[in-house]
């Protein structure tokens, strides 16, 4: 269980904690050379978190064991973790998933700072916080105060900063509904505000099109992406709503290798795209790194920075100022993964 440092407020609920899971890979001729994966489930969030979750990772143990393939479709959690164990185990169980320039040290990926929901004074913290930390764009987590005090809080930014100096973001997290929605978007491109993630609730194509369409703020599919399957379904989606951009955590729309059919799909429709983590301990934050930093894409990131919970696990991830960086040349302690209590 993943221990937050301090409660992580959504428009949906408040986090304390969030159990997570690791996936390891080995020889049996060789165990000490491993390959380690998180399936990042998230409660409230992922389809697949329910009573049968664990049983789900029992089935794929036993497949794996037997040789036989386990149907992960509809637990993209699952496929995220497993994706990372094969890959760091065919690497050599040196934690590298994507050997790239990154990987190398060569090149670092820029990200935007997310302010968490919670009281006006205690985003109004946090925001500084960014700042002063060198973030060019931020995001913000909106949907969970009243709108007045969240617009007086962007509002106060652009005092500041013009579009051209901080970018700025926000999630509302399915917060609006069709009734405030538009008044709330015709307020966020006064601003300047570069895109607004999930404006309504997921599940509702038809009033997404229609927002997407009316909107004066670029608007970014989320939430609507996850449980999306198949390559035909994810085409069929963003052809028929047209979003500006897609927001893709690995964890919740089908792995490693659902993110890329979202990729292409949304390249082939001229949709832009960033990649997000999802509240993932240092594990899965490392590969989600390692994977954004295969691309050539020039948009800010939405990668956490290692620093929310209290019992993270250290590997070779470092946030210098706004850039996201991996160092070679820092060993991986493997006691943290060898002394946790596995089970077969």
């Amino acid at each position: 269980m993943l221990r937050f440092r301090e409660p992580a407020i959504t428009s949906r609920e408040t986090l304390t904690e969030k159990p997570t899971y690791l996936l390891k890979i080995w020889d049996e001729r060789n165990p000490l050379i491993f390959g380690i994966g998180e399936a990042a489930v998230f409660p409230g969030l992922s389809p697949e978190a329910d009573h049968r979750y664990e049983y789900k990772l029992i089935e794929l143990l036993a497949n794996i064991a037997i040789g036989r393939p386990t149907d992960l479709s509809r637990h993209s959690s699952i496929q995220f973790g497993l994706e990372q164990a094969l890959r760091d185990f065919a690497s050599g169980g040196q934690r590298i998933y994507f050997d790239s320039p990154f990987t190398s040290g060569e090149k670092s990926i820029e990200i935007n700072g997310l302010v968490w929901m919670g009281d006006r004074e205690t985003m109004h913290r946090r925001l500084e916080q960014k700042i002063n930390q060198g973030f060019k764009c931020v995001k913000l987590k909106i949907g969970a105060l009243a709108w007045p005090d969240e617009l007086s809080l962007i509002r106060e930014i652009r005092t500041r900063f013009s579009p051209d100096e901080l970018t700025v973001r926000v999630d509302a997290n399915g917060a609006f509904r069709m009734e405030n929605v538009f008044p709330v978007l015709a307020q966020l491109a006064d601003l300047g505000v570069h895109s607004i993630e999930q404006p309504i609730p997921a599940r509702n194509p038809e009033l997404m099109k229609f927002v997407c369409r009316m909107s004066p703020v670029p608007v970014a599919l989320d939430e609507d992406l996850i449980g999306i399957a198949s390559s035909e379904e994810r085409c069929r989606l963003l052809d028929y709503v047209r979003p500006a951009y897609i927001v893709l955590k690995p964890a919740l729309c089908g792995g490693f290798s659902g993110a890329s059919d979202w990729i292409e799909a949304a390249s082939g429709l001229g949709i832009g795209w960033w990649i997000t983590s999802a509240l993932e301990s240092n594990v899965g934050l490392n590969a989600i790194a390692q994977y954004a930093g295969t691309f050539d894409n020039s948009m800010p990131q939405g990668l956490g920075t290692g620093g929310l919970y209290t019992n993270n696990f250290s590997l070779p991830i470092r946030l210098d100022g706004d850039r996201m960086r991996f160092l070679p040349d820092s060993p991986v302690d493997d006691a943290q993964f060898i002394s946790l209590d596995w089970k077969d």
